[in-house]
């Protein structure tokens, strides 16, 4: 984490508000940017954010390698990332790699790169610490009236899977697991979607264990779970105000799948909260939705649009608290 030493206090001034701090999530697919302050004990009041995919992982399954193009379109959307940064005035400030940079040969000259053109200090964190990241992002969306959840992250080059179980302070996490598969290496597979859906069922099998499908509930954090909650909920684009934390009968985003799974490119497009960018993903990441309902087949899913970079500011605050 980079941090600057903040000024003291002098005679008897009010304290100072709390500091904001930055996150930036660099995965697979998608550069995400958070700035928030914290404000009570749980709750972040958010004071800027930006998205760009970025497919920073594209190819690098077969080759091992982060393309040119790949590492340009990624150093385009961070410098836009460093400015807002820097706009807030922020000292605090988070950067992290995912998967994709976990896989690659040349992940040094992206991390060498990033620096010395947006200030930004990239690091690479593990598979276990995504998944406890992503974790304490989701944690308190679990329903008050469960005993625990089946926390699942679906993203462009792993999916993350957490089963957290309530306990008199707090939860403890009963696995967690962080496998190398997600939606962009399984599109680039080229699989049908039968296939892709019976492969991956084939490899989360082995951490199936006691989840309770009656007192314990799916909790979904990914592009492909939010939107396909947005299309479940008729929104003619995609609104992360009614999405976020909203509750789902699973069985109605399995037939929005069954819908689109019968789609070409061009219709799934044309769909508001798909969209171009997202339409030849789309059918790999609701495999994996697929096939983890499949396995956890909890009767309601509550659907986050928030994950790793809430862990990260849970994280940031509890290493800044005195």
């Amino acid at each position: 984490m980079q941090s600057h030493p903040s000024l003291s206090k002098k005679g008897s001034a009010p304290p100072r508000r709390a500091p904001l701090l930055a996150v930036l999530d660099l995965g697979t697919n998608n550069c995400r940017l958070l700035i928030a302050r914290p404000a009570g004990a749980e709750g972040f009041k958010v004071v800027d954010s930006f998205s760009r995919i970025v497919r920073l992982g594209e190819g690098v399954a077969a080759t091992g390698r982060l393309s040119e193009a790949a590492i340009a379109r990624t150093v385009a959307a961070l410098k836009i990332c460093a400015a807002r940064i820097a706009k807030h005035h922020v000292r605090h400030v988070l950067a992290i790699a995912t998967q994709a940079a976990r896989l690659a040969s040349n992940t040094g000259e992206l991390i060498t790169r990033v620096k010395a053109e947006t200030g930004l200090a990239l690091e690479v964190i593990s598979a276990q610490e995504e998944a406890d990241l992503a974790a304490l992002g989701c944690a308190p969306l679990i329903g008050r009236d469960y005993k625990g959840a089946l926390i699942f992250d679906i993203g462009g080059g792993s999916t993350e899977i957490i089963h957290l179980r309530r306990k008199q302070d707090g939860f403890e996490t009963i696995f967690s697991a962080s496998l190398p598969v997600g939606v962009v290496t399984l599109q680039e597979a080229g699989d049908d979607f039968a296939v892709m859906r019976e492969a991956i069922q084939a490899r989360f099998s082995p951490f199936v264990g006691n989840f309770d499908p009656l007192r314990e509930h799916l909790l979904g954090t990914s592009g492909t779970v939010t939107t396909l909650a947005a299309i479940a909920m008729n929104l003619p684009r995609y609104d992360r105000t009614k999405v976020d934390a909203s509750w789902h009968r699973t069985e109605d985003l399995l037939q929005v799948v069954q819908r689109i799974a019968a789609l070409d490119l061009g219709a799934l497009a044309k769909i508001g909260p798909i969209g171009p960018e997202r339409a030849d993903l789309m059918l790999a990441g609701s495999a994996i939705f697929t096939a983890i309902c499949a396995l956890w087949p909890g009767a309601m899913l509550r659907v986050a649009d928030r994950g790793l970079r809430e862990g990260m500011l849970r994280r940031m605050q509890q290493e800044l608290a005195p």
